[in-house]
């Protein structure tokens, strides 16, 4: 473990962001993610530089302009209310938010090689998959997954876990090269905790422990709202939402291989509890909502 595996909300501020994570920071090689809050009336401008970017709403609307050409986001009014729309910036391109009303939106970007056209992804469009049974079923937006939206390195999805529930299970990798099995994906978890009933804030914990590539990263943390792991290799997971506390958190992916693919392995001593699934109900809070009709 480094000392910024685990950046508490507030660690990675830096300028107009609330988290700003780069691969120089990171110290890897892909992955990127800012959070940035505007007050009403409040502009932001960026050059998307070497990277591809994907503007998404975490709470409020926005417009969202990209050389010169517009993109209105409806967005939403938090991360656990609804699925939100968002805007695709490609590479060396200039970027300008706006929004009228004030809000606070994820930049995810990655490192890339082809400028892919920027675009409008619909609300409507992205999927929303109900994955596991029981204790461990949560709610996956997949809204830049690799088979749904194209990108050209960048993977990006938002999971909903509700209260008492394990996400990020069975702990699994994807730090290694083996061609149709697994590939090799930075990743970076931005966490939201909704407070209990009687507005205590959330918690919750995350397990990252080693593999025996890359870094051998290692840590159990407990994370809060606005908390961000950064996740370079190791099995991963699980994500505990604390009983209560329904927990969000925004995955986001990229690596070297040629071909965009999440491809991953389930920890040998753990991979058996997906075959309890079938015998299991979903979650009934789930889906904690739907997206809107096209």
């Amino acid at each position: 473990m480094t000392a910024s595996d685990h950046l508490p909300a507030g660690t990675a501020a830096r300028g107009p962001y609330a988290v700003d994570v780069d691969p120089g920071s990171a110290g890897w090689d892909h992955c990127s993610l800012r959070v940035l809050a505007l007050p009403p009336g409040g502009r932001h401008a960026f050059d998307t530089g070497g990277s591809e970017w994907i503007v998404l709403p975490l709470a409020g609307a926005c417009t969202v302009e990209v050389d010169g050409r517009a993109f209105p986001l409806s967005g939403r009014a938090d991360v656990f209310t609804a699925v939100t729309d968002f805007a695709y910036a490609p590479r060396d391109a200039r970027v300008e938010l706006a929004s009228r009303a004030g809000g606070r939106f994820a930049l995810a970007g990655a490192r890339c090689e082809r400028r892919l056209p920027a675009r409008h992804g619909p609300a409507s469009g992205v999927p929303v998959e109900l994955r596991g049974t029981g204790t461990c079923s949560r709610q996956v937006n997949n809204f830049a997954a690799a088979d749904v939206f194209a990108c050209d390195r960048l993977i990006a999805v938002e999971v909903l876990t509700p209260g008492g529930n394990w996400s990020s299970h069975p702990p699994h990798k994807h730090d290694e090269h083996r061609p149709g099995l697994e590939a090799v994906l930075e990743e970076i978890y931005y966490f939201e905790v909704a407070p209990g009933p009687r507005g205590a804030p959330g918690l919750g914990y995350h397990r990252v422990s080693p593999s025996g590539h890359g870094r051998g990263t290692d840590l159990l943390v407990e994370v809060r709202d606005g908390d961000t792991v950064l996740v370079p290799d190791g099995w991963h997971g699980p994500s505990v939402a604390a009983p209560g506390h329904d927990m969000y958190y925004l995955n986001v992916m990229a690596g070297p291989g040629a071909e965009r693919a999440w491809l991953i392995s389930d920890h040998p001593d753990h991979a058996w509890v997906r075959a309890t699934w079938r015998d299991q109900p979903v979650d009934p809070r789930l889906p904690l909502y739907a997206p809107p009709t096209p």
